[in-house]
């Protein structure tokens, strides 16, 4: 009899706790697999491919259709990005940079034929931008100042809906990843003279999917112009960083020229 009531007290006991506190544990758990699973199937989506010496760094080795990426200052970098897929077929429009240099953007492979300029977008730059990304499949966009929560939550969904990808010159709110450059080197200089011919950066990529970033050294650009891969040996001839002290030392006043 005492063994009956002692299983039926502690029956009655959970019956008292409210099934909300009960069953609170198993349904965070199944809601956080839940999302890993949805998060692993849109990292198997297809992407927008980029030049292979981006691919491996990026997740999902390319840009995801419906995120936005967070670029350093680099012009080069943004360049470098819509170089595959305005040769793949991809129209590509850039917002409020007006310095954007065309021919260096064909030197480093973009295809001009589909690239669209908009130079001055005035005070309403997100609205352009979000009007844009209606329509073209990859935007840059330098921003003119910063932007309400809901501002970026309507253009984060129209990207989403429209399948485009947003490349943010400077940061950005929830951006799939952080792409930046830095430990710049020039090759090219020698004692006094020469001319710069190629910059080898390290390129790191910080992805809200990993803990640890990717990090690889480009050629950006190269001797022609172009985007690639450093080589993993020694790069022919002296590869140093360039300082205007470096150039006052082996540079003397009296033989500096001006030119253009």
């Amino acid at each position: 009899m005492r063994a009956t009531v002692q299983a039926g007290d502690a029956t009655s006991a959970q019956s008292e706790v409210p099934e909300g506190e009960r069953t609170t544990g198993g349904e965070v758990a199944r809601l956080r697999a839940q999302l890993e699973r949805v998060q692993r199937r849109r990292l198997e989506l297809p992407v927008l491919p980029t030049i292979p010496a981006l691919a491996s760094l990026l997740p999902g080795g390319g840009l995801r259709p419906g995120a936005a990426y967070s670029v350093g200052p680099s012009v080069s970098l943004l360049l470098a990005l819509l170089a595959r897929p305005s040769q793949d077929g991809s129209w590509c429009g850039v917002v409020g940079m007006p310095e954007l240099g065309v021919e260096a953007a064909e030197h480093l492979g973009v295809d001009l034929a589909r690239l669209v300029l908009i130079p001055d977008p005035g005070p309403r730059w997100l609205a352009v931008t979000a009007t844009i990304a209606e329509v073209l499949p990859v935007v840059v966009v330098r921003p003119r100042g910063s932007a309400a929560d809901a501002e970026v939550a309507r253009l984060a969904a129209r990207l989403r809906d429209r399948g485009a990808v947003l490349l943010v010159r400077g940061a950005w709110p929830q951006a799939e990843a952080v792409i930046d450059v830095d430990e710049a080197q020039w090759a090219g200089v020698g004692a006094g003279f020469g001319y710069l011919s190629r910059r080898e950066v390290t390129v790191t990529v910080r992805s809200r999917h990993s803990a640890a970033p990717r990090r690889g050294r480009l050629l950006l650009p190269d001797a022609t112009g172009a985007a690639v891969a450093a080589p993993t040996s020694a790069v022919p001839g002296r590869v140093e960083r360039v300082t205007p002290e470096r150039v006052a030392r082996v540079v003397p006043e009296r033989e500096l020229r001006a030119v253009g």
